[in-house]
């Protein structure tokens, strides 16, 4: 996603918001599910576009006769995706959160947020032990 796609992004939440203002909180369920289905089309296309280089990548590897890459660059591109949505659908739910309980309800949204990247951090690193182990038994 692009730096016009963010500012793009933040206009439709500013709109919806004021929307919200103007309609009541009669509105506010329409209102988010609208705002929550722009985001999805956003980030439907980002990660189409993410697969489909990662396809031409491991193709065109594929024809050179060559191994594609699997832990450096998947792992790169997996990390770096999963923390583009995860900023990306910070913006809605710190929204919602603070529309419906105030800062309270922004300090969860970011809580959980914040948990979320760091278990996924977490089960993404490689366990560094079993490499220390390896490369002794290699240099006997």
């Amino acid at each position: 996603m692009d730096a016009g796609s963010d500012v793009e992004l933040k206009k439709e939440l500013d709109a919806t918001l004021h929307a919200r203002r103007e309609l009541g909180a009669d509105y506010e369920t329409a209102l988010v599910e609208s705002f929550l289905e722009k985001v999805e089309q956003r980030l439907d296309g980002t990660m189409e576009k993410l697969v489909r280089r990662q396809l031409a990548e491991q193709q065109t590897a594929v024809a050179r006769g060559t191994r594609p890459s699997q832990a450096g660059d998947s792992s790169f591109g997996e990390r770096f995706g999963f923390g583009l949505v995860s900023l990306i659908l910070a913006v809605p739910l710190s929204a919602i959160g603070v529309t419906n309980a105030g800062i309270e309800g922004l300090v969860v949204s970011w809580a959980g947020i914040v948990g979320v990247n760091a278990v996924h951090a977490l089960r993404a690193r490689p366990f560094s032990g079993r490499r220390g182990r390896g490369s002794d038994q290699d240099r006997e």
